[in-house]
């Protein structure tokens, strides 16, 4: 009875052994991985986050206009930037522009 399973486990294990080394031959040979599924999650996440930003951008103006009907929504502070933010007179400074 031992050796029956001493037998069939050697077959095993050789049998494995043997499947290894094929699949190693062949392995170069393999057409690459398509990154067409990660590409499609990215532009996905793209979008969703667009949306996303938009819809806030509408809350936030329609909040404004509750309390402040008829006038002009200023800009909305960054939700997620905590570092120095500064609009002059509800333009981009100076500095910055391309001109």
């Amino acid at each position: 009875m031992t050796s029956d399973l001493w037998r069939k486990y050697a077959d095993y294990v050789y049998t494995k052994w043997e499947r290894t080394i094929l699949w190693d031959m062949i392995d170069p040979y393999r057409r690459p991985k398509s990154f067409t599924p990660l590409v499609t999650i990215y532009i996905c996440a793209f979008y969703t986050s667009v949306v996303g930003a938009v819809i806030t951008e509408q809350l936030h103006k329609e909040k404004y206009w509750d309390t402040h009907p008829g006038e002009s929504v200023p800009l909305m502070k960054p939700m997620f930037y905590r570092g120095p933010w500064r609009v002059m007179r509800g333009d981009v400074p100076p500095f910055i522009k391309n001109e």
